[in-house]
């Protein structure tokens, strides 16, 4: 895979609870890791043993060490080789006896894995430590598409009513209103967006709600739901791990400040089917890369903020899942409108 700026981004591989005493194997962009947890924390290595090759999610943690299965080399939490059976007493340990480390936090009640030299900051999510709030973990869902295009039709609010009919949206109220897509501290955010709820799972009363969306990094992003005269917030946030071309898993964080005292279950049910309805649709889109040359498909007005997304993976040079603007169409669009709405 093509290492872009997503290196340096962080990418959620697993609930924190699955994380215990076994090492584990994820995949970020392509790339093989193995992640464990000792009394210092979590950490993540590329998962490859540099004496034979061999998988080190095959091992153990010993002591705080990650041993790899094959010949027993113990390697600490700074990726050093600490230990190596088969080397006579008195014999140093030669210094490339080093797994590569890569950069890995526990955050959210998820484990992230960040490949890069240059971190970007983890993004913020105020939701998941407000007290009368409540945050449940969706997912991991797999997903045979890119992550742009996971993000894309998390973003697509005019999908509600068709895809999500009787659940998110009603047909007969389809019509989008126009909204405004700010830049604001380094993430995209709109207007509030009206959206006719149905009362699907007899907690809500129905009628308008109020839909904020948000775009935190080229795979996170999150959309807020209020009601007019009511206090009551439903807050998700989505964050993609792109396995590789076309393998991604998808977390989500569902955050609610009401019906505190009733089981999550539901929550999470609800959304595991909204989550199965947008699936077949994700996978079967054509092209698989998302066009940044917005003269490739048809756009709404509607499709601001998608439009807007696409536009920044271009600005950002994100490569990872999309389909760039060549550079000939580059300098042919200078000074001309770069898409059509209706």
């Amino acid at each position: 895979m093509q290492r872009d700026k997503l290196w340096n981004d962080w990418h959620p591989v697993c609930k924190a609870e699955e994380l215990v005493d076994d090492p584990k194997q994820v995949f970020v962009l392509g790339e093989r890791v193995v992640i464990f947890r000792n009394e210092k924390g979590v950490h993540a290595f590329k998962d490859l043993c540099i004496h034979r090759g061999a998988a080190l999610s095959l091992g153990k943690v010993v002591d705080g060490n990650l041993v790899c299965a094959y010949h027993a080399w113990e390697f600490n939490s700074e990726g050093t080789c600490v230990k190596i059976p088969a080397l006579p007493c008195g014999r140093p340990i030669p210094k490339k006896a080093r797994a590569t480390v890569y950069h890995c936090e526990e955050y959210l009640g998820l484990i992230w894995v960040n490949l890069g030299d240059e971190p970007a900051p983890l993004i913020k999510y105020p939701e998941y430590e407000m007290e009368d709030h409540r945050t449940i973990i969706c997912g991991a869902y797999e997903v045979k598409a890119n992550a742009p295009r996971i993000i894309e039709n998390f973003l697509d609010v005019s999908h509600l009513m068709f895809v999500h009919e009787g659940m998110l949206g009603d047909a007969d109220h389809a019509e989008v209103v126009n909204y405004d897509v700010n830049f604001v501290d380094g993430r995209f955010i709109t207007s509030k967006i009206p959206v006719f709820q149905p009362n699907a799972d007899g907690r809500s009363k129905g009628g308008y709600s109020n839909y904020v969306y948000e775009i935190l990094s080229p795979t996170i992003a999150r959309f807020t739901k209020t009601t007019d005269g009511s206090d009551e917030e439903f807050t998700i946030l989505v964050a993609v791990n792109q396995e590789d071309q076309e393998r991604c898993k998808v977390f989500m964080l569902l955050t609610r400040n009401y019906d505190l005292d009733q089981p999550d279950e539901p929550f999470r049910e609800f959304q595991d089917i909204i989550f199965y309805q947008d699936l077949d649709v994700v996978e079967s889109q054509k092209p698989e890369l998302l066009p940044l040359d917005l003269q490739a498909e048809m756009h709404l007005k509607s499709d601001a903020l998608t439009i807007a997304y696409r536009r920044w993976l271009d600005e950002l040079g994100i490569e990872n899942g999309t389909m760039p603007i060549e550079d000939e169409k580059r300098k042919n669009k200078r000074g001309t409108e770069a898409y059509r709405t209706v």
